[in-house]
């Protein structure tokens, strides 16, 4: 039996430079935002690795919130490319301004152009890609776990980690080159 590398070692040990994915990728992959940015992924294969996002606890209620302007985390210490692995017209309401989804049809290309595009920016960082865990901690760690209100993102997350603990406060561009060949951008349904 395989066994999946945990985020704990992920995050402590040496990178390989072997970048895996925990588990089988999805059949497909989509990343729900405006048009003009998933333009730019499908024709240059740009994506931006971010912290994650920061929420805040409403104080009364104890509610996780993500407030309007959301911001990212600095003090998680890695970088992330977030997609969903199901197509549903409800995830243009949880992606501020999307209008358009970028469907990635050869999920194991994209994930594995992701991969060394970051190890070409980020050469002494590790990365690994997963589903979220929603509801119950992911044997991958916290970046990989989610409460249950969180369900319906279906997120798949792709996330890198530097060799020595840093803030990290900047995004990083990435370029796969054009995806034309193995995703198409699909605009939300009536």
């Amino acid at each position: 039996m395989e066994t999946i590398p945990s985020l704990q070692s992920f995050m402590t040990s040496t990178p390989s430079p072997i970048l895996a994915a925990a588990g089988q990728r999805p059949a497909k992959l989509y990343r729900y935002s405006h048009h003009t940015w998933l333009e730019r992924s499908l024709s240059l294969g740009e994506f931006r690795l971010r912290a994650p996002l920061q929420g805040l606890t409403m104080p009364q209620s104890g509610k996780h919130i993500l407030p309007l302007a959301a911001r990212h985390d600095a003090s998680a210490g890695y970088l992330t490319l977030s997609l969903a692995y199901v197509w549903d017209n409800a995830l243009f309401d949880l992606f501020s301004g999307a209008d358009a989804c970028l469907v990635v049809h050869d999920t194991e290309e994209f994930g594995e152009r992701v991969h060394h595009a970051a190890q070409k920016s980020l050469p002494s960082w590790a990365g690994i890609d997963a589903a979220i865990s929603y509801g119950m901690p992911s044997p991958l760690g916290a970046a990989f776990s989610k409460s249950r209100q969180n369900a319906p993102e279906r997120e798949w997350l792709f996330a890198w980690r530097p060799t020595q603990a840093m803030p990290i406060f900047n995004p990083v561009t990435i370029r796969i080159g054009s995806i034309e060949s193995i995703a198409e951008i699909r605009f939300r349904s009536a």
